[in-house]
């Protein structure tokens, strides 16, 4: 029996920096569990980006944002030991301002804290591919 194929799905991350700081949470489920990287989830239907990004970072966080602007967009490729592929994610990065509240771990992160920029780059975390590099981008942009 041939297995069904598995198709791109859209999802959103939301990029909130704050006084040289990162908001990031620390993934429950695959991919990436156990990981560090930026709140976020799948896109719902008839759902902008902006919202999408917005919901997210409330539901696995509890802080408030806006959302201006997309930075940049990634593939998350997971695949099982025989190298089938089970997961393919298109994140969308959005960049948000931070508006108010302080970050309580919820939904699917067992952990959420803001991390140092320079922490981050350091390699102090064990996070998921392109958080670094996603950070600095949007720090680049302030």
């Amino acid at each position: 029996m041939s297995r069904p194929s598995v198709q791109p799905v859209p999802a959103v991350l939301a990029v909130v920096l704050r006084a040289g700081q990162v908001l990031l949470v620390r993934r429950a489920n695959p991919p990436d569990a156990g990981l560090w990287g930026f709140p976020g989830g799948r896109l719902e239907p008839g759902e902008t980006l902006g919202a999408a990004a917005l919901r997210e970072l409330a539901e696995e966080t509890g802080v408030q944002a806006r959302a201006p602007e997309v930075l940049t967009a990634l593939d998350a490729l997971d695949s099982d030991d025989a190298g089938q592929l089970r997961f393919h994610y298109v994140l969308i990065a959005v960049v948000c301002q931070w508006v108010s509240g302080e970050p309580v771990a919820a939904d699917d992160a067992l952990e959420a804290r803001w991390v140092d920029l320079e922490a981050l780059v350091g390699g102090a975390l064990a996070t998921s591919k392109d958080v670094a590099e996603v950070a600095m981008r949007a720090a680049a942009l302030r």
